[in-house]
C-alpha cells in the first residue's frame, strides 16, 4: 500500500484546476478592466492573482472556480492603483496642506494645463524664430508685481536657496543668525543646503537672540553674504531680539556684501486685510534693499511647486549662467500653470474669489457655519445611523506659512454606533473621491474651510453609502 500511496498522481492538487491566464483574459469582466487600465497592468493583477491563490491552497482544497479568480484580480488591481495620484477631498482645515500638494491651482491655471496639448513656445522667439528666453512672461510678471529688476524661476524654493548660493557664493562666508538655521519638511536642513553649495557658513548671536553687532563683528575679507531667513514654519518667542532686514542692508555702507532674504512662503499681498497677522511681503523685502528675495510659488501665490528668485538683474544674470540653474529648471507645465496664477494678482478686486488659497483665507466663519449647517442636515437626512454636529473648530495654512496662527472655523464632527473614528475616517479615505479628515475626541472632523465646490455634495454623496464601505 505503501507503493501504491507513493506513486498515487497528485489528482487532488487544487492548483490544478485554477483557470489559465488566456482564459481569464477573455472574460468579459477582464476585458472591461483592460479597457480602463490597459492590458499590461490588467495580466500583472492576473498573475498576482493566481499566484496568491497558488501559495494560499493546500491539497484537498476546493479548486476556485472562474468567478473567485476574477474578484481576487479585480481586488489585486484595486490594490495597485489605489495609491496612484488622484484628485482628493481636503476636509483637514490645512490649507497648505503638504501632503495634499498644498496650493490648489487656480482654474485659470488648470484651464491652461490643459489647453497645452500641443507644442509651444517654450524657448523659441516668435518674432526672429530663433532661440528664446524660457519663462519670459513668468520672470516678466514677477517683476511687474514686485518691482524686481529680474527674476528666474527653478524648482522649489530650497532649490532657489541652494542656487543663489553656489552661483555667488562659492568659497565664501555666508553669515547666518542661529536663530534663522531652519530645518523644513524632510529632513531639509538649511546647514547642510550651505555646506553643499561650497559656501562657507558663519553663525551669530544665539538661538533667541541676535544683534547688529553680531552681524558687524563677523564680516571679514572673506565674507560673501548675509543671509536672512524668515521664519516661515516656525516662531521663537518670549526674551528674543532680532535684526530687521534693513539694518542688515544698513551693514553694506561699512562693507560690500550681498544681502539675500529667503522668505519661505513668499506673500505678495498683505495680509493684514483678510484678518491675519502680518505676514512680509516680497515687495516689503525688495523696498528694504535685499539684493535678491527668494520665495514659493505653491504657497500663498497658490500656484505650482516652484522656487522664485527676484532682484538685481547682474546677479540673476550670474544665476541663469551657473549649471545648476539648468538642473533646476521648471517644465513648461509649471511655468504656464504660474504664469497664469500670476496673472490674477494683476486684478486686486478679483483676486480673492479667483485665488483658492486667498479665498481660504479670507472666508469669513459665519458664512462656514452656515455652510457647515445644511451640509448637516443633508448627511442627517441621507444616513440616520451617523451623528453629525457642527461645531467651532481652528482652521491652519500649513506648509511652513503663518505658524502659529489660529484661523476660526466651523466644523462637521461626524460619529457612528457600529464604526469607531479611525474606521469612519479610512472609510472616507476609501471614498471615491477619497475624502481626508482629521480627529478629535473619537469624532471624525470635517473642516469647511477648505472645502472647494462640489466637496459638499461629493461628502453627502459618500455619507450616503456609508455602509458599503469596503
Amino acid at each position: 500500500m505503501a507503493e501504491n500511496s507513493e506513486h498515487k498522481p497528485q489528482d487532488d492538487d487544487p492548483r490544478r484546476g485554477l483557470a489559465s491566464v488566456s482564459l481569464l483574459l477573455e472574460q468579459p469582466a477582464i476585458q472591461t478592466l483592460i479597457a480602463e487600465h490597459s492590458r499590461p497592468l490588467v495580466l500583472d493583477a492576473v498573475h498576482a492573482a493566481l499566484e496568491g491563490f497558488r501559495q494560499a491552497l493546500r491539497p484537498g482544497d476546493p479548486t476556485p472556480d472562474l468567478h473567485a479568480v476574477i474578484a481576487r484580480t479585480e481586488a489585486a488591481l484595486a490594490a495597485s492603483e489605489f495609491q496612484r495620484l488622484r484628485p482628493v477631498v481636503n476636509a483637514t482645515g490645512i490649507i497648505l496642506h503638504t501632503g495634499l500638494g498644498r496650493a490648489v491651482l487656480p482654474q485659470r491655471a488648470v484651464d491652461a494645463l490643459a489647453g497645452l496639448n500641443r507644442c509651444c513656445n517654450l524657448q523659441i522667439d516668435l518674432e526672429t524664430g530663433l532661440r528664446g528666453k524660457r519663462n519670459y512672461m513668468t520672470e516678466r510678471l514677477f517683476c511687474r508685481l514686485t518691482g524686481a529688476e529680474a527674476a528666474t524661476v527653478v524648482n522649489n524654493n530650497a532649490a532657489a536657496t541652494l542656487l543663489i548660493l553656489a552661483a555667488l557664493c562659492p568659497g565664501q562666508e555666508v553669515v547666518i543668525s542661529r536663530g534663522q538655521l531652519i530645518e523644513i519638511g524632510g529632513s531639509f536642513r538649511l546647514p547642510d543646503c550651505i555646506r553643499q553649495s561650497g559656501a562657507v557658513m558663519v553663525e551669530v548671536g544665539t538661538t533667541n537672540k541676535t544683534h547688529l553687532r553680531d552681524y558687524e563683528n563677523a564680516l571679514t575679507e572673506n565674507t560673501g553674504m548675509i543671509l536672512h531667513v524668515h521664519p516661515s514654519n516656525y516662531r521663537i518667542v518670549g526674551f528674543t531680539e532680532e535684526v530687521s532686514l534693513a539694518e542688515l542692508v544698513g551693514l553694506k555702507r561699512k562693507r560690500p556684501v550681498l544681502v539675500v532674504d529667503d522668505l519661505g512662503c513668499g506673500a505678495l499681498v498683505n495680509l493684514e486685510q483678510y484678518g491675519l497677522p502680518h505676514e512680509p511681503t516680497v515687495q516689503e523685502s525688495l523696498a528694504a534693499g535685499a539684493d535678491l528675495v527668494c520665495f514659493s510659488g505653491d504657497k500663498l501665490i497658490s500656484g505650482p511647486q516652484a522656487g522664485i528668485i527676484v532682484g538685481k538683474s547682474d546677479l540673476i544674470g550670474r544665476i541663469k549662467k551657473h549649471p545648476l540653474s539648468r538642473m533646476l529648471r521648471v517644465s513648461k507645465l509649471t511655468d504656464l500653470a504660474l504664469e497664469q496664477t500670476l496673472r490674477l494678482f494683476l486684478e486686486p478686486e478679483t483676486l480673492v474669489e479667483k485665488n483658492p488659497t486667498l479665498r481660504m483665507l479670507a472666508t469669513p466663519a459665519a458664512k462656514l457655519k452656515r455652510r457647515a449647517e445644511r451640509l448637516a442636515r443633508a448627511i442627517r437626512k441621507r444616513n440616520p445611523a451617523v451623528q453629525v454636529r457642527v461645531a467651532e473648530g481652528e482652521s491652519a495654512t500649513g506648509g511652513g506659512s503663518l505658524p502659529a496662527v489660529a484661523i476660526p472655523t466651523f466644523v462637521l464632527a461626524v460619529s457612528a454606533s457600529n464604526q469607531s473614528a479611525d474606521e469612519l475616517s479610512h472609510c472616507l479615505r476609501r471614498n471615491k473621491p477619497p475624502i481626508i479628515t482629521r480627529i478629535k475626541n473619537d469624532e471624525v472632523l470635517l473642516d469647511m474651510r477648505t472645502l472647494l465646490d462640489g466637496d459638499e455634495k461629493t461628502i453627502e454623496e459618500a455619507f450616503a453609502r456609508l455602509s458599503s464601505c469596503p
